[in-house]
C-alpha cells in the first residue's frame, strides 16, 4: 500500500480542506446534539496526527462547540494516531474495509500495525461520539459528501407485535416480544445482534419479495429491546452462552408450534445459527443462514461497555457504527445507532459473553464438520465491511462444513438486513431457495 508523502504529515495533508471543515464544525447539527450540555463545564482538547510526527490536528471541544486548531500532541487528552498510508486509504472517497472508520482501523478481535490510542484511554471512550463525527466531517471537507445507497421512506407497515413466555437455561421463564409479517409457506425465524434488538428486521419483514416468500417472525431476547427482563438475576449481570441462546430459540419455535423453520441472524446470532445448525432436532430447524459468523472468534475483552466511568448509551452505538458500509443510507445508520444506545447496562457486555470465545464462549471449531446440511442445509451470508467477523473467516468455517454455501456480501457491513434491505433481500431468498432445495 504506497502512500504520498504529504500524508507523513496530517495536517499539512488535509491542509487546503481546513477551512472548510472548520465551517463544518461549526454547523453540523448532529455535532452539535453531541456537544450541547451544561455539564462540559471545561474545554476538552484531543489530537489526530500521523505516527512519527507531532505535527497534530487539535480540535476543542466546549459546550455546544468544537473548534480546529494545529500544534503539538502535548496539548491534547488523547490522539488518534495511525501510519500516513492507513490515513491515505481513510480519506479515499469510498475507503476499502477496514478504513471505513477509525474503529475499523483500531480493530476489536483483529489488530493493525500503527495503529494507537495516545494517552487518556478512558477520555478517548468518553468522547467517542465527538470524535467518530469529527472524522467524517473531516473526510467530508476532503472528498465532499459521502455518495449513499438510495433509500425509500416507508410508507405501510405489515407487521404484528404480542408477547409469549418462553423458558431458557440461565434466563428461565421469559416473557419476550416478538413480531411476525408475511404468509409465505416458508416460516423463518430472525435473530438480532448482541446488545439490541428485532426492530433491525423491519425493512426485511416489509419486504413484498419477502412477505410472499415466507411468514417471518423476529423476537427479542429476554431483556432486550420490548423484552421483560430475566428475574434469575440482578440487573447489570446478564450473560449469553450456547445452552441459554440456543434453548430460548427452541422455546420461542415451540411456543409458536413453528413446522421446520429457517433460522437466520447476525453477530452472535450468525454464531448461534451454527449452534443451532450442529442442534437442529433439537431446535426443529429445517436450515439456517448465519450473517456475519464464523466458527470461532476471540479478544482481549474491553470494559467501556459495563463501566461506571463511561456512558454505554454513547459508547456502545459508537462502537460498532464503523462496522456498516460508510455508504448505507443515513435513516439506518442511525436507526443502528439508536438501537444500541437504547438498550439496559451490561445487555451488550454479557451478549459478547458468547459472540468471543476466549471466556468460555462460542467455540464451534470441532463441532462444526459434523453438521449434517442434508438434514439442515447452511448457508453463509457476509458484508464486505464488518471488520470483527470479516468475509474470510466466514469462508475458512463454510469449508469445513460438508455442503455448506458462503458468499460475500458487497457494499454491506456487519448488519445487512438494517443498512440496506434492499440490498440484502436478494441474497437473503438466494439463501432460502437453496436450503428448500437441498432440503428436496
Amino acid at each position: 500500500m504506497g502512500s504520498l508523502p504529504g500524508w507523513q504529515d496530517l495536517p499539512q495533508a488535509l491542509g487546503s480542506y481546513l477551512p472548510k471543515f472548520k465551517d463544518l464544525l461549526l454547523s453540523d447539527g448532529q455535532l452539535q446534539a453531541f456537544t450541547t450540555s451544561d455539564a462540559i463545564d471545561k474545554p476538552a482538547t484531543f489530537g489526530i496526527k500521523s505516527s512519527g510526527s507531532d505535527h497534530t490536528l487539535l480540535v476543542t471541544v466546549s459546550n455546544g462547540k468544537a473548534v480546529a486548531s494545529t500544534g503539538e500532541p502535548s496539548s491534547a487528552l488523547f490522539i488518534l494516531s495511525a501510519l500516513p498510508e492507513q490515513w491515505e486509504q481513510h480519506f479515499k472517497a469510498v475507503p476499502v474495509a477496514p478504513y471505513q472508520s477509525y474503529w475499523g482501523m483500531f480493530g476489536m478481535n483483529i489488530k493493525q500495525r500503527g495503529i494507537d490510542v495516545e494517552g487518556d484511554v478512558t477520555a478517548f471512550a468518553h468522547w467517542t461520539h465527538v470524535w467518530r463525527r469529527v472524522l467524517e466531517l473531516l473526510h467530508e471537507a476532503y472528498n465532499g459528501p459521502m455518495q449513499l445507497d438510495d433509500y425509500e421512506e416507508p410508507t405501510e407497515d405489515h407487521l404484528v407485535g404480542r408477547y409469549v413466555f418462553i423458558s431458557a437455561p440461565i434466563w428461565g421463564r421469559c416473557k419476550v416480544f416478538y413480531e411476525t409479517s408475511g404468509d409465505g409457506d416458508q416460516s423463518i425465524v430472525f435473530l438480532h445482534t448482541a446488545g439490541s434488538d428485532g426492530r433491525q428486521y423491519h425493512g426485511v419483514m416489509n419486504d413484498a419479495r419477502m412477505r410472499k416468500k415466507c411468514t417471518m417472525y423476529c423476537f427479542d431476547l429476554s431483556g432486550h429491546g420490548r423484552s421483560f427482563p430475566s428475574q434469575n438475576y440482578y440487573p447489570g449481570a446478564h450473560t449469553n452462552t450456547e445452552e441459554s441462546y440456543v434453548g430460548a430459540i427452541a422455546s420461542f419455535v415451540k411456543a409458536l408450534g413453528l413446522k421446520k423453520p429457517i433460522i437466520c441472524g447476525a453477530s452472535m446470532a450468525g454464531q448461534v445459527c451454527l449452534a443451532v445448525a450442529i442442534r437442529h432436532e433439537e431446535v426443529g430447524a429445517c436450515g439456517t443462514i448465519p450473517l456475519q459468523g464464523c466458527d470461532y472468534l476471540n479478544m482481549e475483552r474491553q470494559w467501556h461497555d459495563r463501566s461506571p466511568y463511561v456512558n454505554q448509551s454513547l459508547f456502545n452505538p459508537e462502537w460498532v457504527y464503523g462496522m456498516m458500509s460508510p455508504t448505507a443510507p443515513e435513516p439506518n445508520k442511525r436507526l443502528i445507532w439508536h438501537l444500541y444506545s437504547a438498550q439496559a447496562y451490561g445487555i451488550f457486555h454479557g451478549d459478547l459473553d458468547f459472540y468471543f470465545g476466549g471466556n468460555g464462549g462460542w467455540d464451534g471449531r470441532s463441532r462444526v464438520a459434523s453438521i449434517d446440511t442434508k438434514k439442515c442445509p447452511v448457508f453463509m451470508l457476509t458484508g464486505e465491511y464488518d471488520w470483527s467477523n470479516t468475509p474470510a473467516m466466514s469462508q475458512a468455517t463454510a469449508d469445513k462444513i460438508p455442503g455448506a454455501r458462503h458468499k460475500t456480501m458487497p457494499g454491506l457491513g456487519h448488519f445487512p438486513a438494517t443498512e440496506n434491505p434492499q440490498r440484502f433481500v436478494p441474497y437473503l431468498l438466494e439463501a432460502i431457495e437453496h436450503i428448500q432445495a437441498a432440503r428436496e
